[in-house]
């Protein structure tokens, strides 16, 4: 079916469902769970392409839970960062032959692994008020940079919100309007890049469904768990994505 095996398909059906549902409880990391796993029975530009739709219809679910005046608030209190990431990708996506993606994911990944195996150990990193303005800008426009080189902008921004302190329920939202943005921008490249075509297209679609089924599952999660739990539980999965781009760099 569309150049794939059943069992592959079948495969690809499970991963989908459970990285959305650990999108749904925590807001972040399902195409680093998505692209990690399809790369070891998929093609790479497949696994790429399959991922796509559903990280655009899971994050206007996540973005929008609340209704789109949540979301718009969100967009409004954090239009600092969301200026700089699609400023900085822009410019930084102009030299991504230049740079070597290998160091920006050592680059990336060494900073984010710190910060959170030192919040896990119970210390605070917390931002003061004063300088909230400036570590928001500064966040956006790292984010940004890596984002271009690397396609990964997703981890400042979730340091900046574990830094000030934010609920989980907006830390879900302010994460899905950005990641809504970047998916927007992703599908309309891979339209035109020929990685979402006549073969690929379909199959992105299906995907769609589960990722929703596992979004909902998760969501449910979220709802249930308490702020400790919830801030643990992303500290958690912030480590394991520091760790995957260290991971990625040094084997390079």
């Amino acid at each position: 079916m569309f150049g794939l095996e059943l069992w592959q398909i079948g495969l690809a059906v499970a991963v989908t469902l459970g990285a959305g549902f650990v999108k749904g409880a925590v807001g972040f990391a399902m195409p680093m769970i998505m692209i990690s796993a399809f790369g070891s029975f998929l093609p790479k530009e497949t696994a790429l392409a399959l991922l796509i739709l559903p990280t655009l219809v899971t994050n206007i679910a996540q973005a929008f839970r609340q209704g789109w005046r949540a979301a718009w608030d969100s967009v409004v209190a954090n239009r600092r960062h969301i200026a700089m990431v699609v400023i900085f990708l822009a410019i930084s996506a102009q030299f991504v032959t230049l740079i070597p993606q290998a160091a920006m994911n050592v680059l990336l990944g060494a900073p984010i692994l710190a910060f959170a195996l030192w919040q896990l150990a119970g210390r605070s990193l917390a931002i003061r008020i004063e300088h909230r303005a400036r570590v928001e800008i500064v966040l956006g426009i790292i984010g940004g940079l890596y984002g271009g080189i690397s396609g990964v902008w997703g981890p400042p921004l979730i340091v900046y919100l574990l830094s000030i302190g934010a609920g989980k329920q907006e830390t879900v939202r302010v994460q899905g309007v950005v990641f809504l943005i970047g998916a927007a921008v992703l599908t309309l490249a891979h339209l035109g890049s020929g990685v979402l075509n006549a073969d690929t297209l379909p199959l992105s679609a299906m995907m769609a469904l589960p990722a929703s089924l596992g979004l909902w599952a998760g969501f449910r999660m979220h709802d249930h768990l308490d702020a400790v739990r919830f801030r643990r539980w992303t500290l958690v999965l912030l480590a394991l994505t520091g760790a995957n781009l260290l991971r990625l760099g040094l084997a390079r």
